[in-house]
């Protein structure tokens, strides 16, 4: 292997009896059958920064990488069920599971999405090859959008009413002056009378209780910062459920298979599975590494762009999330060229430690179906001078 090859920055994503890997400008998916074979496809990525320029700037180019790792994930995924469940009855229509999408993995952040707390959509059954071809159905387009609701609701809006409730319940904050004296609701009596009404109506008590906590608390950073330790908490609860379940430990056996025959590649050793068996399988630059960037980042952005409003302050978390997002890449992006450093070792330390869950011990069999998929991706990777990549298919 010339120093040139090893210089790729390789990645992937564990799938359903499967990887994925991907190189700069190329990826590959290599998926176990049930009669034991192993099947791969594979193309040249696309190159967007080509066609828009915009999208080659600091920030933007994070968001691009984003959006095209989401894409090529769920084309992976669907690929792999549609193998995978080759020998079941073809399905009228299509099932999908939500799943960690921590399943994702490191190098050219081929994972990324692998860095956003919450679920994905893992197909269950076996896809139709033509409907395979025509992209996203109906029934997977349904699921992502449940998918994005749910995680909206679970990472972005309970911890923010959790957080301005203990503030206001601990007595660390007054409510914001804008806001703290909140008029009864149109058609209900005056504060006197309320006191009256307390007494008697259970309705009026929840009504006060509730109107008591949400009373808006302006975000500082340590109401950020607890904002943000209880949405680590509610990911880490998840994806530890998640490992409890067979299906979901094969997958994460595949994504150890991943990081392992990431890690054959990047110390120049020939991609066999002896060479990779030893290697390890916590990766400092998997998609879970990315998480506590991403926290930090939005525990500063969060403190700096806030309001006086609870609902303003949900959907400006909501709007930053692509800068949070785009950030984060550019600050891992300079600290992965500075691997040695204590600040990449720093920030990449959560991410180490999470994978002890979200990867497990693979058999040379995973290991062999991991190699594959990047012997492949590495077949389509242009050599210097070749033309400019054909579209994702």
């Amino acid at each position: 292997m010339s120093t040139a090859e090893r210089d790729l920055i390789v990645g992937g994503q564990a799938v359903i009896e499967g990887v994925m890997m991907r190189t700069p400008n190329a990826y590959a998916i290599a998926v176990r059958k049930a009669d034991g074979t192993i099947v791969n496809t594979g193309a040249r990525l696309p190159k967007w920064s080509d066609k828009y320029p915009l999208l080659k700037w600091p920030v933007l180019r994070g968001g691009a990488v984003l959006v095209q790792s989401m894409g090529l994930g769920i084309k992976a995924l669907n690929y792999s069920a549609n193998e995978a469940f080759a020998e079941a009855e073809e399905a009228e229509e299509v099932e999908f599971a939500l799943s960690p999408a921590v399943i994702e993995g490191e190098g050219d952040f081929a994972g990324l999405t692998g860095a956003v707390p919450g679920l994905f959509p893992l197909p269950t059954k076996k896809r139709p090859k033509d409907e395979l071809k025509k992209g996203t159905t109906a029934a997977a387009a349904s699921s992502i959008a449940f998918a994005l609701i749910f995680n909206i609701l679970l990472f972005v809006a309970a911890p923010l009413l959790l957080t301005n409730a203990l503030f206001i319940a601990a007595g660390w904050a007054t409510p914001s002056p804008a806001t703290s004296t909140v008029q009864p609701p149109a058609g209900q009596t005056s504060t006197a009378e309320e006191t009256q009404q307390t007494e008697a109506s259970w309705y009026s008590k929840a009504w006060t209780s509730v109107r008591t906590y949400l009373h808006p608390v302006r975000p500082s950073v340590a109401f950020n910062l607890i904002d943000g330790l209880i949405r680590m908490t509610f990911f880490l609860i998840m994806i530890f459920s998640f490992s409890l379940m067979k299906d979901i430990r094969r997958v994460f056996q595949y994504h150890g298979a991943e990081h392992k025959t990431v890690f054959t590649w990047e110390s120049g050793l020939p991609l066999t599975v002896e060479n990779a068996r030893p290697q390890p399988r916590q990766h400092p630059r998997c998609g879970t590494s990315f998480l506590m960037v991403v926290m930090i980042v939005a525990i500063i952005l969060f403190s700096v762009i806030k309001f006086d409003s609870l609902l303003l302050n949900f959907l400006i978390r909501i709007a930053l999330v692509p800068l949070v997002a785009g950030l984060s890449y550019e600050i891992i992006r300079l600290s992965a060229k500075k691997e040695g450093g204590w600040f990449f070792k720093l920030i990449t330390r959560p991410g180490v430690w999470l994978q002890n869950i979200t990867t497990q011990e693979p058999d040379d069999q995973q290991l062999e179906v991991a190699i594959e998929a990047l012997k492949e991706s590495l077949k389509l990777e242009p050599q210097t001078g070749e033309p400019a990549m054909a579209p994702l298919s």
